[in-house]
């Protein structure tokens, strides 16, 4: 029971970064009709922000070493450190959390570029024709990420306060075995935070409420005057903002590099296909399941019956649910199916 509960986590915490990113694929392919090859980008430059605004706050000085006497020492120290003693500290330590203020005006103001600059010349254009321009788009930015940041993982730490793990078990009387890391469990509630929020937004609000409509029927929404391109292209911003998000959260679980992009958006299509092309619920719903699954499929005993399960377990549940649901789990009917 100890290690079903800890894979359940487990997968629950892989199928957050899912659900996010599906999220926001599937708000753009629902009210855009485009297929962004380029989202998974999206959510690398997101880790990325992360990654500067760490290095900006550690930027040193040289300052002398006072704990050796026998000659003269020196040591680098935060500038910040040096400036502000008693609030630096806890701004450095921050700096993952903190991030986050510097991604939403970044990943909104590049969503929106991105919609306006490239996108949407190709609105009417096939999805092919989509999906390699958004492809080619997510490439470069792979690219240019890869020559200022290089080719490794940069490795960043959560604040110290989460740096441990809680004691789940003792928490809700299971005894002392389980443990989970809290960064992770930090995670799992902020995605289920945002993708709360918007569904509370697209469900709640006057401009959601317009959005909605429109993702099913565009022109009789044009006809009664309001300009919904226009919220359209915010709804992109919105969906940059989602991955944004989810990478900069993400980066003291996985290291960022300049391909983690790529990785995660296969999977992430796979997922938006499962959930049911267009479908908002759809997509958390199976981002949270196949995340579950692949997590399970990870376990050593399991691998010793399947060599390699663990790879392929998504694409396997893929094919099985569109075979027996060519449209997914919820997807509507007619979309993709002309």
């Amino acid at each position: 029971m100890d290690a079903i509960l800890v894979q359940i986590l487990n997968g629950l915490d892989k199928g957050a970064a899912y659900a996010l990113i599906a999220l926001g694929l599937t708000l753009v392919f629902g009210t855009l009709g485009v297929v962004n090859f380029a989202h998974g980008a999206i959510f690398m430059i997101g880790a990325f922000c992360a990654v500067t605004l760490n290095r900006l706050l550690t930027l040193s000085t040289k300052v002398r070493d006072e704990s050796i006497t026998l000659f003269e020492a020196f040591k680098e120290v935060p500038i910040l450190t040096t400036k502000f003693p008693t609030i630096g500290p806890i701004i450095v330590d921050y700096s993952v959390p903190l991030a986050i203020l510097v991604a939403i005006p970044i990943m909104w103001g590049l969503g929106l570029l991105m919609e306006r600059g490239l996108i949407r010349h190709f609105y009417k254009r096939p999805h092919a024709d989509q999906i390699l321009v958004t492809f080619g788009l997510a490439i470069i930015i792979q690219e240019i990420v890869k020559h200022y940041y290089g080719a490794n993982p940069i490795p960043q730490a959560a604040p110290a306060a989460f740096s441990g793990s809680l004691n789940i078990g003792a928490l809700f009387g299971l005894g002392d075995n389980i443990v989970y890391p809290w960064w992770r469990l930090i995670y799992l509630s902020f995605s289920l935070f945002i993708i709360s929020a918007v569904f509370a937004f697209l469900q709640f609000t006057t401009f959601g409420m317009v959005v909605r409509a429109g993702m099913q029927d565009r022109e009789m929404v044009g006809m009664l005057g309001i300009n919904i391109e226009r919220r359209f292209s915010l709804v992109f911003g919105l969906a940059a903002v989602v991955a944004g998000l989810a990478g900069v959260m993400y980066t003291p679980i996985l290291p960022p590099d300049y391909h983690m992009g790529m990785d995660f958006l296969v999977l992430s299509f796979v997922v938006v296909v499962v959930g049911g092309m267009g479908s908002l619920g759809g997509a958390v719903a199976a981002g949270f399941l196949l995340g579950i699954l692949q997590s399970f499929a990870s376990m050593t005993q399991v691998k010793a019956i399947i060599p390699g399960i663990d790879q392929i377990i998504i694409y396997l549940v893929a094919v099985v649910v569109l075979l027996v649901l060519p449209r997914g789990l919820l997807g509507r009917k007619g979309v993709m199916e002309d």
